[in-house]
């Protein structure tokens, strides 16, 4: 425990009773969620760190909008800080407004399909605004945010760290109680391959679900790009460039280096950033003298990292940076299980 969490720790009655207070609230009172006319579908946790919430909401916008569920994401943009809020998400936006995961996001998915703001609400009506012929809404890291309806709840837990500690923020990593979770529909189970004991998650899920389907999805390194654009994707691992060194701020960053190994691509130094926090130009030429000091002859990031590095980096370095592009495997099963429960509500929603 650091010594933070352990100075911290007498705050995390105070918050678990916080956090109790406002749920009983919010169950008691329904209507206080606001509902936006169209079917509202929340991807979130209940611990902190990374457990592949933004790749996951990739794929389901990719998703439904390919299966004529025309979508769009709305995220608090956490980092961000704007004048404008709610505020549109595009290409060439500025991460420091909008954050970097929302900016990752926009690049994907095009014009139009992802909105920041506090007020999550607000968000969804600029999003209705944009394109009225949106049939439902992505709640980026809702599981929490409540003050918006939603329609489907998806509890994401990463396979390998699971529930974490079990104790509440600060002392712990839980952002809620564990019996929350039987406000989840479903139960999406992130990095299935590397889980060692599925009857054991059942059995989590089981106690304190809903009762609702578990999913199991992984996350694989498809492909490498080079971050200044210069030359074609290249698969990986990248042969005949010798190990990499990789670098990231994310979350769980240990999961970056680990899937870069299960893609077959070799190492041989890291550092890591705090979540959401990006080098400076200053700092990415020290990453690289750290490369070259281990022996690596090119360095890599996430796509989240990317989308941080700006003009200002592009010439301090040397050795060339490519960036890991990430794809959802394994997702059929719960884009269906989505796109039948949507119908299912709209469904309800045309009935006299």
């Amino acid at each position: 425990m650091s010594i933070l969490r352990y100075l911290a720790a007498p705050l995390s009655p105070l918050y678990g009773a916080v956090v109790a207070a406002r749920n009983r609230s919010f169950d008691a009172h329904p209507e206080r969620a606001v509902q936006v006319g169209v079917p509202v579908v929340s991807i979130g946790n209940i611990s902190t760190g990374g457990t592949g919430k933004t790749p996951l909401t990739l794929f389901l916008a990719e998703g439904l909008e390919g299966a004529g569920w025309p979508s769009a994401v709305l995220s608090r943009g956490y980092g961000g800080r704007r004048e404008v809020d709610p505020m549109s998400v595009e290409a060439d936006s500025d991460p420091r407004q909008t954050g970097d995961e929302p900016l990752l996001m926009a690049r994907r998915l095009g014009r139009h399909r992802v909105v920041v703001g506090r007020k999550r609400h607000a968000a969804a009506l600029r999003a209705l605004a944009q394109r009225p012929e949106l049939r439902c809404l992505l709640l980026d890291d809702g599981f929490q945010h409540r003050a918006l309806h939603r329609d489907l709840d998806l509890l994401v837990l990463d396979g390998v760290r699971r529930w974490g500690d079990g104790r509440l923020l600060p002392l712990g990593d839980l952002r809620e109680p564990v019996d929350s979770v039987a406000r989840a529909h479903a139960l999406v189970v992130t990095r299935a391959a590397r889980v060692q004991d599925r009857a054991e998650v059942e059995a989590w899920w089981s106690r304190h679900g809903s009762g609702g389907p578990v999913f199991w999805v992984d996350f694989t390194l498809r492909g490498l790009r080079r971050w200044d654009g210069s030359g074609p994707p290249a698969p990986m691992p990248l042969a005949g460039a010798g190990p990499a060194f990789a670098w990231c701020g994310l979350g769980h960053p240990e999961a970056f280096y680990a899937d870069l190994i299960l893609a077959g691509q070799a190492w041989v130094g890291s550092h890591s950033f705090p979540d959401h926090r990006g080098p400076s130009p200053g700092e990415l030429r020290h990453l690289e003298a750290l490369a070259q000091a281990e022996g690596a002859g090119w360095m890599v990031c996430t796509e989240k990292d990317a989308v941080k590095l700006g003009t200002g980096h592009a010439g301090v370095l040397d050795m060339p940076l490519f960036v890991a592009e990430q794809r959802v495997t394994g997702g059929e099963a719960l884009l269906g299980w989505v796109q039948d429960r949507l119908a299912g509500l709209s469904g309800s929603a045309a009935a006299p």
